[in-house]
């Protein structure tokens, strides 16, 4: 195993498109939400375990799940948990894990990927990742990997990329475009030179804070002054310090969108980003009317079909006379409403919120 190979796992987000069931205190990425056995963070940290030296994975999260990620991942040193004490996207996170890392090793190459998406293929996954990370090495190029689009889905990101290719299999970036309408993502699907965006990105240590310093200025300012601190014990009270001056600003906007030795790799090893109750319905195990219930054992169906049903394990459930709901229990909470009608759940979150506070989120 090649000891300048690095991750890191994003896992600051809170899952608010998963309310009940993922709240603040406790979100998507720590549930067993397929149930699997393991929780997605899980089943992210196990997958780099087969590229990487366990010392070598870092998990960037809010402050308030530092605990919750120690406890779900024990074998993790707190120095490899890095906390962020405020939200700001994915720019400076990224930008926190990578610096600390070429800190310590300047031939370092790190994969960068959140901590919630499903892998079915992990083979292939890791097979990907290592073919990323060689090309990443040699020819210190930012590389994303692409998703071969099975469909024309409007929640998914996507890269345009052109002939030019790396190693015959690294293509020069062309475009990126975020959430298109329905007729423009069948157009991308028609035309055959898009891919869904995975927000998995593989780089060298030096390539990434190059960017940095030629595309977020300010941003690599901060963290470049950090060196002195990073792996000491000034390091933690440093970054709570100077992490609000960092703007608020994505990995794909800050830096991939401009830089110009982006490169993407078609890929295809099952995956999910997990983003909506409907992606879970779509990979769970139905029965014979097509209802998919998580856990099923005591939950009973009559007259209903198409149903995505997710319920506490010591509850009975009896269900009559439902077609395409969403039916979820968590946190003293139930949430039943059309699948067509997910979307507005983050407008249900807020509506709550207001009403009643943030006992329920």
């Amino acid at each position: 195993m090649n000891k300048n190979y690095y991750a890191i796992i994003m896992a600051g987000g809170i899952g608010s498109r998963f309310w009940p069931i993922s709240r603040t205190s406790y979100p998507k990425q720590f549930i067993d939400i397929l149930g699997t056995g393991k929780t997605l963070i899980q089943h992210t940290y196990d997958r780099f375990l087969k590229i990487c030296p366990k010392e070598n994975i870092y998990v960037v999260t809010n402050d308030i799940y530092i605990e919750l990620v120690k406890t779900q991942l024990p074998d993790m040193e707190y120095s490899q948990i890095l906390g962020e004490p405020v939200m700001r996207n994915t720019a400076p996170c990224v930008a926190y894990g990578c610096f600390k890392i070429l800190n310590g090793n300047e031939d370092a190459v790190i994969t960068v990927a959140p901590s919630d998406h499903l892998i079915l293929d992990e083979a292939n996954f890791v097979k990907t990742i290592n073919q990323s990370l060689e090309t990443a090495e040699k020819h210190q190029s930012l590389i994303t990997l692409g998703i071969k689009p099975s469909r024309p889905d409007t929640g998914y990101g996507y890269i345009q990329y052109t002939e030019e290719a790396l190693d015959n299999a690294f293509y020069k970036v062309k475009t990126f475009t975020e959430k298109p309408t329905l007729d423009i993502a069948t157009t991308f699907i028609q035309s055959g030179d898009f891919l869904w965006n995975a927000g998995i990105f593989v780089w060298s240590a030096k390539a990434i804070t190059k960017a940095f310093a030629q595309y977020l200025p300010d941003m690599n300012e901060i963290f470049e002054e950090a060196n002195s601190v990073y792996n000491t014990a000034d390091e933690k009270a440093y970054v709570s310090r100077v992490y609000q001056q960092c703007t608020n600003i994505s990995i794909d906007y800050g830096i991939m969108e401009k830089a110009d030795n982006v490169y993407v790799i078609p890929s295809e090893f099952g995956w999910s980003d997990l983003g909506t109750w409907a992606s879970v319905y779509q990979l769970a195990e139905k029965d014979e009317q097509g209802n998919a219930a998580i856990p099923s054992e005591k939950v009973i169906l009559y007259d209903s079909s198409n149903c995505m049903v997710n319920v506490p394990d010591e509850k009975l459930v009896i269900i009559q006379g439902l077609n395409d709901y969403i039916v979820v229990e968590a946190n003293n909470t139930l949430l039943i409403c059309p699948k067509d009608q997910e979307q507005n759940v983050k407008k249900v979150v807020a509506d709550v919120k207001q009403k009643f506070g943030t006992v329920y989120i």
